[in-house]
């Protein structure tokens, strides 16, 4: 019983001792093991990138505004602009129809967009309108009288676009001479009359060659109060007569 029991406590200690030999070997391997290799960094955020116009379709001589946006970018230009913000706006004024090229760079890489922007061509010019009328009657058409105050025979303010008008008329028709009649109104002798007529005769050719046209394709003449163009004493007829009258002459 005794040789049992001794053989028992062989077995057992031989069986602690295989176990801690394989404790001890694990132990050894496990301090031996590589450690895992560190997690590689995130890759940088590509870049984003969009371009409109508005509007997309203009006339010639007009504006249109470019609208931009990215992301992630660091370097960011259009073509024909140069280089710009990140994000914004900017007004243009093509030539000619023209495509807008951005471009975004980043550590991300590079993105870009366009916009298309059509400029409508300038519309051409009428063609130049023909008329049978002839030169008399488009004197008559164009040309307008100068009316005055009352005993004055400068031209007064009110009547410096008529003799304006009047001058570039006859600058146009270089083959047409005129005779610009002075006229009164009924009040006051004759004689002061005829003089006032001269002035105010004379009042409207210094205007207008003043304003280009040639002395010579000019004469003048006085009525004074002898050829009224309204006959009635009252103020509205006076001042149709006090004017100095253009005539048509070949």
């Amino acid at each position: 019983m005794k040789h049992q029991i001794v053989k028992h406590q062989i077995k057992m200690w031989g069986l602690f001792v295989a176990a801690l030999g394989t404790l001890m070997f694990l132990g050894a391997c496990a301090k031996k093991a590589a450690p895992p290799p560190p997690a590689p960094p995130p890759s940088p955020t590509a870049p984003t990138a969009s371009l409109s116009a508005s509007p997309n379709t203009i006339n010639k001589g007009d504006s249109t505004t470019l609208t931009w946006q990215t992301t992630n970018a660091t370097d960011v230009s259009i073509d024909a602009i140069g280089a710009v913000d990140p994000s914004g706006s900017r007004q243009v004024s093509p030539s000619d129809s023209t495509t807008y090229h951005l471009v975004a760079k980043g550590p991300g890489g590079t993105q870009d967009a366009t916009a298309r922007v059509t400029v409508n061509p300038a519309p051409a010019p009428p063609p130049p309108q023909t008329s049978n009328a002839t030169e008399e009657e488009l004197f008559a058409q164009n040309v307008k009288d100068v009316y005055f105050d009352y005993d004055k025979s400068d031209i007064r303010p009110s009547e410096q676009g008529a003799i304006q008008a009047d001058a570039q008329f006859l600058q146009q028709h270089p083959g047409i001479h005129v005779t610009i009649e002075g006229h009164c109104d009924e009040r006051g002798s004759t004689e002061y009359n005829l003089a006032l007529g001269t002035s105010r005769a004379d009042a409207a050719k210094s205007a207008l060659i003043q304003a280009g046209v040639a002395g010579d394709r000019i004469k003048t003449y006085s009525y004074g109060k002898e050829k009224p163009f309204c006959t009635e004493s009252n103020e509205s007829c006076w001042q149709q007569n006090r004017r100095a009258h253009f005539v048509y002459e070949k």
